[in-house]
Protein backbone atom coordinates (compact mmCIF):
# COMPACT_ATOMS: atom_id res chain seq x y z
CA UNK A 1 0.00 0.00 0.00
CA UNK A 2 1.39 3.39 -0.98
CA UNK A 3 1.21 6.25 1.51
CA UNK A 4 -0.40 9.22 -0.24
CA UNK A 5 -0.24 11.54 2.75
CA UNK A 6 2.10 14.50 2.37
CA UNK A 7 5.50 14.07 3.97
CA UNK A 8 5.57 15.24 7.59
CA UNK A 9 7.31 18.55 8.20
CA UNK A 10 9.90 19.40 10.83
CA UNK A 11 7.06 21.09 12.76
CA UNK A 12 5.11 17.81 12.68
CA UNK A 13 8.16 15.94 14.00
CA UNK A 14 8.70 18.46 16.81
CA UNK A 15 5.02 18.14 17.77
CA UNK A 16 5.38 14.35 17.85
CA UNK A 17 8.27 14.71 20.32
CA UNK A 18 6.16 17.03 22.49
CA UNK A 19 3.40 14.40 22.43
CA UNK A 20 5.85 11.70 23.49
CA UNK A 21 7.07 13.89 26.34
CA UNK A 22 3.49 14.49 27.48
CA UNK A 23 2.78 10.73 27.18
CA UNK A 24 5.69 10.20 29.60
CA UNK A 25 4.29 12.72 32.09
CA UNK A 26 6.81 15.42 31.21
CA UNK A 27 5.73 19.02 30.68
CA UNK A 28 7.15 19.98 27.26
CA UNK A 29 6.82 23.67 28.14
CA UNK A 30 9.22 23.58 31.10
CA UNK A 31 12.05 26.01 30.25
CA UNK A 32 14.75 23.35 30.40
CA UNK A 33 12.72 21.02 28.10
CA UNK A 34 11.24 23.60 25.75
CA UNK A 35 13.96 23.27 23.09
CA UNK A 36 14.23 19.47 23.40
CA UNK A 37 11.85 18.70 20.50
CA UNK A 38 13.87 20.84 18.10
CA UNK A 39 17.17 19.37 19.34
CA UNK A 40 15.80 15.84 19.02
CA UNK A 41 14.60 16.42 15.45
CA UNK A 42 18.01 17.79 14.42
CA UNK A 43 19.75 14.83 16.08
CA UNK A 44 17.33 12.39 14.43
CA UNK A 45 18.00 13.90 11.01
CA UNK A 46 21.74 13.51 11.57
CA UNK A 47 21.42 9.92 12.83
CA UNK A 48 19.29 8.90 9.82
CA UNK A 49 21.15 10.88 7.15
CA UNK A 50 22.31 7.63 5.51
CA UNK A 51 18.99 7.29 3.71
CA UNK A 52 19.90 10.34 1.61
CA UNK A 53 23.42 9.04 0.88
CA UNK A 54 24.41 6.84 -2.05
CA UNK A 55 27.01 4.24 -1.02
CA UNK A 56 28.14 3.89 -4.64
CA UNK A 57 29.58 7.41 -4.49
CA UNK A 58 32.34 6.12 -2.23
CA UNK A 59 33.32 3.47 -4.77
CA UNK A 60 33.60 5.78 -7.79
CA UNK A 61 37.16 6.97 -7.28
CA UNK A 62 39.58 4.09 -7.42
CA UNK A 63 43.20 3.81 -8.35
CA UNK A 64 45.08 0.83 -9.66
CA UNK A 65 48.30 -0.87 -8.75
CA UNK A 66 48.76 -4.14 -10.61
CA UNK A 67 51.22 -5.30 -7.94
CA UNK A 68 48.61 -5.20 -5.16
CA UNK A 69 47.02 -8.59 -4.61
CA UNK A 70 46.81 -8.94 -0.84
CA UNK A 71 44.19 -8.16 1.73
CA UNK A 72 43.44 -4.50 2.44
CA UNK A 73 41.69 -3.74 5.72
CA UNK A 74 40.86 -0.89 8.03
CA UNK A 75 40.27 -1.80 11.67
CA UNK A 76 38.56 -0.04 14.58
CA UNK A 77 36.16 2.03 12.47
CA UNK A 78 33.88 3.60 15.06
CA UNK A 79 30.21 3.98 14.28
CA UNK A 80 26.88 4.74 15.90
CA UNK A 81 23.55 3.59 14.57
CA UNK A 82 19.95 3.12 15.68
CA UNK A 83 18.35 -0.27 16.27
CA UNK A 84 15.27 -0.51 14.09
CA UNK A 85 13.42 -2.50 16.76
CA UNK A 86 13.67 0.01 19.64
CA UNK A 87 15.11 3.16 18.02
CA UNK A 88 17.89 3.05 20.60
CA UNK A 89 21.61 3.59 19.92
CA UNK A 90 23.94 0.85 18.78
CA UNK A 91 27.61 1.73 18.84
CA UNK A 92 30.80 -0.11 18.21
CA UNK A 93 33.60 -0.76 15.79
CA UNK A 94 33.90 -2.39 12.40
CA UNK A 95 36.81 -4.05 10.68
CA UNK A 96 36.37 -3.85 6.92
CA UNK A 97 38.59 -5.62 4.44
CA UNK A 98 38.69 -6.61 0.80
CA UNK A 99 40.81 -8.43 -1.77
CA UNK A 100 41.41 -6.13 -4.75
CA UNK A 101 40.47 -7.37 -8.20
CA UNK A 102 42.86 -6.36 -10.98
CA UNK A 103 44.68 -4.08 -8.54
CA UNK A 104 41.63 -1.81 -8.10
CA UNK A 105 42.07 0.03 -4.79
CA UNK A 106 39.90 2.38 -2.79
CA UNK A 107 41.30 5.29 -0.83
CA UNK A 108 41.45 4.08 2.78
CA UNK A 109 39.03 6.78 3.98
CA UNK A 110 36.33 5.33 1.72
CA UNK A 111 35.86 2.29 3.96
CA UNK A 112 34.91 4.32 7.08
CA UNK A 113 32.70 6.53 4.90
CA UNK A 114 30.90 3.47 3.59
CA UNK A 115 30.34 2.23 7.15
CA UNK A 116 28.81 5.62 8.04
CA UNK A 117 26.42 5.58 5.06
CA UNK A 118 24.83 2.35 6.25
CA UNK A 119 25.17 3.03 10.00
CA UNK A 120 23.17 6.25 9.66
CA UNK A 121 20.02 4.28 8.92
CA UNK A 122 17.76 2.24 11.16
CA UNK A 123 19.68 -1.01 11.31
CA UNK A 124 20.15 -4.56 12.39
CA UNK A 125 23.80 -5.30 13.08
CA UNK A 126 23.68 -8.39 10.89
CA UNK A 127 22.29 -6.38 7.96
CA UNK A 128 24.80 -3.57 8.46
CA UNK A 129 27.76 -5.89 7.96
CA UNK A 130 26.18 -7.65 5.00
CA UNK A 131 25.36 -4.35 3.25
CA UNK A 132 28.93 -3.10 3.60
CA UNK A 133 30.52 -6.37 2.45
CA UNK A 134 28.20 -6.81 -0.54
CA UNK A 135 28.57 -3.18 -1.61
CA UNK A 136 32.36 -3.51 -1.72
CA UNK A 137 32.31 -6.96 -3.32
CA UNK A 138 29.87 -6.05 -6.09
CA UNK A 139 30.39 -2.32 -6.40
CA UNK A 140 34.18 -2.04 -6.47
CA UNK A 141 34.23 -4.89 -7.62
CA UNK A 142 36.53 -6.87 -5.34
CA UNK A 143 37.44 -10.54 -5.31
CA UNK A 144 36.09 -10.70 -1.79
CA UNK A 145 35.05 -8.49 1.09
CA UNK A 146 34.51 -8.93 4.81
CA UNK A 147 33.16 -7.03 7.77
CA UNK A 148 33.44 -7.89 11.46
CA UNK A 149 31.34 -5.71 13.74
CA UNK A 150 31.52 -5.58 17.54
CA UNK A 151 28.78 -3.45 19.02
CA UNK A 152 26.89 -2.60 22.17
CA UNK A 153 23.13 -2.37 21.88
CA UNK A 154 21.29 0.03 24.16
CA UNK A 155 18.21 -2.18 23.91
CA UNK A 156 20.23 -4.72 25.93
CA UNK A 157 22.08 -2.33 28.23
CA UNK A 158 19.49 0.24 29.37
CA UNK A 159 16.34 -1.90 29.23
CA UNK A 160 15.30 -5.52 29.04
CA UNK A 161 18.07 -7.78 30.32
CA UNK A 162 20.29 -4.83 31.42
CA UNK A 163 23.54 -6.44 30.31
CA UNK A 164 25.87 -3.44 30.43
CA UNK A 165 29.00 -5.32 29.33
CA UNK A 166 27.39 -7.37 26.54
CA UNK A 167 29.01 -7.03 23.12
CA UNK A 168 27.55 -8.55 19.96
CA UNK A 169 29.90 -9.74 17.22
CA UNK A 170 28.82 -10.40 13.65
CA UNK A 171 30.83 -11.57 10.64
CA UNK A 172 29.78 -10.90 7.05
CA UNK A 173 31.88 -12.33 4.22
CA UNK A 174 31.48 -12.18 0.44
CA UNK A 175 33.36 -13.69 -2.48
CA UNK A 176 36.75 -15.26 -1.85
CA UNK A 177 36.73 -14.18 1.80
CA UNK A 178 33.96 -16.71 2.44
CA UNK A 179 36.36 -19.64 2.31
CA UNK A 180 39.99 -20.76 2.38
CA UNK A 181 43.16 -18.97 3.36
CA UNK A 182 41.84 -15.48 2.71
CA UNK A 183 38.98 -16.09 5.13
CA UNK A 184 41.43 -17.13 7.86
CA UNK A 185 43.70 -14.16 7.13
CA UNK A 186 40.85 -11.64 7.36
CA UNK A 187 39.39 -13.17 10.53
CA UNK A 188 42.84 -13.19 12.16
CA UNK A 189 43.24 -9.47 11.40
CA UNK A 190 39.74 -8.72 12.70
CA UNK A 191 40.25 -10.82 15.85
CA UNK A 192 43.17 -8.64 16.91
CA UNK A 193 40.99 -5.52 16.95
Amino acid sequence: MVDHDPAPTADDARQAVRTLLRFSGIDPHRPVIEDTPARFVRAWQEMTAGYAMDPAEHLERVFTDEHTHGLVSVEAIRFASLCEHHLLPVYGTATVGYLPAEGRLLGLSKLPRLVQVFARRLQLQERLGRQIAETIHRGLPALGAGVVIRATHSCMTVRGVNQHEAVTTTVSLAGTLEYGAHRSEFLAVARDH
